[in-house]
């Protein structure tokens, strides 16, 4: 006790040989002799363990099939088909004109033209659950290109970026992890090589040089888990060596399964009396042995009857099955990589057997509310909110939006609400009563109630009055909308 206390022990204090800590956890004894567990900071933890964990996160995701499902499904539900906006503006007109050129641009906005910008978002998000983090390089287009707005994005994956460059610039500025910092500890810039550092296939491969890129025409998409966190951690990397170890396990069984489907059997026959080679007792014939040069070869087909000599005896294989607790021991298992990779353990696996409607709705809801953290607290605020702003800024630098006083109400033009995919329905009928009802109780506005499911409810208004006057100009009759007439004395809303 005396070595946790020297300076105590050496002004005479008296301690006594066993403390019981105020907290278990920080127990030193016997059974905490093999606790190792370190104080130091994020980034010094992280920054030795990245390579490695991206590398195996991959593979994981490349070759195991449930830590594949891990990122397919946390991609489809976090991004599904876009986080589109809303432009919030009071101007009717003007937040149409922003929309449409906002949809024309969408399908010209990947550099890469292999998707458009919402799959650009189901992307970065893979790269971040995958990788951990993902780097977007905002490129500034000339308008001789013709693009509804010169402006492009290039997802770039984490390598682009050193996570192992600490040092000085000649400017000052500290270097950590890739990223430039200025003496007030603002971001500057980012350090990143002209091509991908590991892959073999790129041209300049043999000279791939560092450059310095601002930090506003970067963005780094990732999600902090501590303070001063710089790089990003797989999602997988908690579980990344029990999948590993399950995988071996459940590698081993199948294995043993194929050989126990090998049906065998062995034929025992005495020992001959001569050293005489063994004949068939039916032909007379030497009996043939396959290569190994003693087992005489029987095939088996179906109404097969196999005539044994005297003295001979058939005995078959009896291999081992699986065993009776391999379905518990693989859920346990996988209920625990589920947990550490934030997933839903009927997702992960598909197994619905033992779920019921109600407990499956506590499941998903859970599951949801976690998405719903990141959708807003990292890939719309990392990634669309500064797309947006870009966007708006080449568009009124280019002239094709005129928005008046520009640079004095620019917060003013940027206000957005951002609106992920709707939940699907987990009980139709009854989840769109309770919607009802919350908008006649006052709990709720239709339009909030379509942006639960990802539409605009003027969008929906406009196509619904479409669609009531064309049904009546062509004498239909539809029970879902009646049209509200009104004394022409009475101001329409």
């Amino acid at each position: 006790m005396a070595r946790h206390y020297p300076t105590l022990t050496r002004n005479g204090f008296l301690l006594p040989s066993n403390i019981k800590a105020s907290y278990e956890g920080a127990a030193e004894g016997r059974r905490s002799a093999s606790w190792e567990a370190t104080d130091n900071g994020i980034n010094s933890i992280n920054t030795p363990a990245l390579r490695n964990l991206r590398a195996r996160s991959r593979a994981a995701v490349r070759n195991d099939p449930y830590a594949f499902n891990v990122i397919d499904k946390r991609v489809s539900n976090l991004i599904g088909t876009g986080i589109t906006p809303r432009p919030t503006t009071d101007d009717a007109e003007l937040r149409k004109l922003k929309q449409q050129l906002w949809d024309d641009w969408v399908d010209e906005a990947d550099a890469d033209e292999l998707t458009d910008f919402y799959g650009m978002q189901a992307l970065v998000a893979r790269t971040v659950e995958t990788a951990g983090e993902c780097f977007v390089r905002l490129r500034p287009r000339s308008p001789s290109e013709g693009l509804a707005v010169p402006l492009q994005l290039q997802a770039l994956a984490p390598e682009f970026v050193p996570h192992d460059k600490f040092e000085t610039a000649k400017n000052g500025n500290v270097i950590r992890a890739g990223i430039e910092f200025n003496p007030a500890g603002k971001r500057v810039a980012y350090w990143m090589y002209l091509s991908h550092p590991r892959d073999s296939s790129s041209l300049n491969a043999g000279y791939n040089q560092l450059v310095r890129v601002p930090a506003a025409q970067v963005l780094h998409i990732f999600e902090p888990m501590e303070p001063g966190q710089l790089r990003g951690v797989p999602r997988l990397a908690p579980v990344l060596k029990r999948l590993r170890s399950l995988d071996n396990y459940d590698d081993a069984v199948l294995f043993r399964q194929e050989v126990a489907n090998l049906f065998a059997g062995f034929i025992k026959r005495p020992a001959p009396d001569s050293g005489q080679q063994p004949r068939d007792p039916v032909t007379g014939q030497l009996l043939v042995t396959d290569r190994d040069g003693f087992t005489p070869m029987v095939a088996l087909e179906p109404g097969t009857m196999q005539e044994l000599g005297p003295g001979e005896e058939v005995e078959f294989s009896k291999p081992p099955d699986a065993g009776n607790n391999y379905p518990d021991f693989m859920r346990q298992q996988l209920m625990a990589a589920a947990a550490g990779s934030g997933t839903p353990y009927e997702i992960l696996t598909g197994d619905m057997r033992e779920v019921n409607d109600r407990a499956l709705r506590v499941v998903l809801n859970e599951f949801r509310r976690r998405l719903e953290q990141l959708q807003f607290g990292v890939y719309v605020h990392q990634l669309c909110r500064p797309v947006r702003a870009a966007w708006m800024d080449m568009a009124v630098l280019s002239g094709a939006l005129v928005l008046p006083d520009y640079a004095q109400r620019r917060r003013e033009y940027l206000r957005t609400r951002w609106v992920p995919q709707g939940w699907a329905y987990i009980q139709p009928v009854q989840d769109v009563q309770a919607r009802r009802m919350e908008v006649q109780a006052g709990f709720g506005s239709r339009s909030e109630m379509c942006l639960r499911n990802g539409y605009d409810a003027e969008t929906i208004d406009a196509e619904n009055a479409a669609d009531l006057a064309r049904s009546t100009d062509l004498g239909l009759n539809y029970t879902t909308l009646d049209a509200i007439e009104l004394n022409d004395d009475k101001e329409q809303p």
